[in-house]
């Protein structure tokens, strides 16, 4: 190592950290003890830097890369990456620790690392850890923050967990704060979803159980996840939602599929994905088999299907979905989605278009945000607005009035090309709503149970004529309401009890 920190011996180093008067030095004699309390459990790690440094050499003298891992883990403050934690080990292998230790202790002049040299660090072996960074922090409630939230909340309830988020630059995981466990467990609004927490406190898992519930997609984060499923000696498990831009990729924004690529590289290093329904399993299954390219088995792959439970709406919605979503008294068919070209939402509007020409009467309602890709769909719909037909779009509802939505609806229609789940299709049949879905993959899997007209969703006529049947046949719709009122239900707690079996049992 050449510059002036080659000189530096043990007891050197050991002198630097025992700075009086430093916040600095404080805080690397904190995360000094930390490691050497993780590392050998047996031992009272020292107070002084003095000692702390030669123990240190000592227990690192012949590390495995997990150790190596831990050691820049609790000292720098972040999570490390895997080529820097194979890097150390090569270094440690040939020179010893001690110019690693130099390296990582003694002070720099970069001011991006100022405020990490004044965090805490925070081992945490034997706990159960629960990644909601994004939900945390968003109001949203697509379908995996409801997810995310409905499942931790229940987690939370009835188990010891550890909520954890990262900090703003994504490099390291930190306890979240009061205000940020409400928003991921129980949602909220603008006025508390910006919320960040401070980066003082920094958690590093060590024999631990780490879940992930939600998708992590930015690249620092499922980075440093990949290391941490790699090295920390955790049990490491994900829920597993779908493998689209894989299946799809053409439905999907480029920066989208970059992002889930990355996330998979880190999910092949983990124990457990807990999919989430069978289809979705059988794409995780294709995907592991793809692992034999690389030397790797991948993780356990099991199905926890996703539950429903249908909340009855308050005669107060169902009064505003009457005031605000119908029209002219004409049957109300509810389409639930994001606006992205995988909802299929412009064979939606060409199937209503011709079941209008035939002489169908009904209005076509569409719930969800705007997208990515959803520039085609907003410029058919003011066409056909600007035409008299009776369609609107709305991008959000609260539960109580989307619940209304399910209930005043005659139908829904959801024709996705590809979903993990199709939670508005088993939302519906839930609520003894008619639906109209794609006849494979989990939407087929959920509409096979009953209530449900199974399309090609590739083909308008077909979308058109599951209208026409649905508003015009009350036959057919009778049917298909007693149907779907038929179907067993499955609750969040029967879910959450199941999942966590899975993916923090044996």
């Amino acid at each position: 190592m050449n510059g002036w920190r080659a000189g530096i011996s043990e007891r050197r180093l050991g002198s630097i950290v025992d700075v009086r008067r430093s916040a600095r030095s404080a805080s690397l004699r904190q995360r000094l003890r930390a490691l050497v309390g993780a590392l050998d459990e047996r031992q009272v790690p020292p107070e002084s830097g003095r000692e702390l440094i030669p123990l240190v050499v000592r227990l690192l003298s012949a590390p495995d890369q997990s150790t190596v891992w831990l050691t820049l883990a609790v000292l720098r403050a972040e999570l490390p990456l895997e080529a820097d934690v194979i890097a150390a080990a090569r270094e440690i292998a040939l020179d010893g620790p001690l110019d690693v230790l130099r390296r990582i202790l003694l002070p720099s002049a970069n001011p991006l690392h100022r405020g990490r040299e004044l965090r805490t660090v925070t081992v945490m072996s034997g706990t159960v850890l629960v990644d909601v960074e994004h939900t945390s922090h968003t109001a949203l409630a697509t379908g995996i923050q409801r997810v995310a939230r409905q499942t931790t909340s229940r987690w939370s309830r009835d188990h010891e967990i550890t909520l954890v988020g990262w900090t703003q630059d994504h490099r390291a995981m930190r306890l979240l704060d009061e205000s940020e466990r409400a928003v991921a467990l129980r949602g909220g609004d603008e006025t508390t979803v910006h919320h960040v927490g401070g980066d003082g406190t920094i958690v590093v898992p060590w024999g631990a159980t780490y879940i992930l519930p939600e998708l992590a997609t930015e690249m620092r984060r499922t980075n440093r996840l990949l290391a941490l499923a790699r090295f920390s000696r955790s049990r490491t498990s994900v829920i597993g939602f779908d493998c689209v831009p894989l299946s799809s990729g053409e439905t999907i924004g480029a920066e989208m599929g970059t992002a889930f690529a990355n996330n998979l590289a880190a999910v092949r290093h983990m124990d457990r994905v807990a999919a989430i329904s069978h289809a979705a399993a059988r794409e995780y299954e294709g995907w592991r088999e793809m692992l034999v390219g690389v030397g790797l088995p991948g993780p356990g792959i099991a199905t926890i299907m996703l539950p429903v439970e249908a909340e009855k709406p308050t005669p107060h919605a169902v009064e505003m979905v009457r005031s605000t979503l119908t029209t002219d008294a004409l049957p109300l068919i509810l389409c639930v989605g994001s606006h992205e070209p995988r909802k299929n939402h412009l064979a939606v509007l060409q199937g209503a278009e011709l079941a209008w020409r035939a002489g169908t009467r009904f209005s076509l309602v569409f719930v969800g945000g705007n997208s990515w890709g959803g520039e085609g769909f907003r410029e058919r719909m003011s066409e056909l607005q600007e035409a008299g037909r009776p369609v609107q779009s709305v991008s959000a509802l609260s539960d109580d009035l989307l619940w209304a939505a399910y209930d005043v609806a005659r139908c829904v229609v959801f024709p996705s090309l590809n979903e993990g789940y199709g939670l508005p299709v088993a939302e519906a049949i839930a609520s003894g709503t008619p639906v109209i879905t794609s006849s494979f993959g989990s939407m087929q899997e959920i509409g096979q149970a009953g209530g449900a007209l199974l399309v090609d969703p590739r083909d308008d006529h077909a979308i058109a004529q599951a209208i026409t049947t649905l508003v015009d046949d009350e036959q057919a719709h009778a049917r298909l309401v007693t149907e779907a009122r038929d179907v067993p239900g499955r609750t969040w707690d029967q879910y959450a009890t199941e999942a966590w079996e899975y993916v923090v049992g044996g």
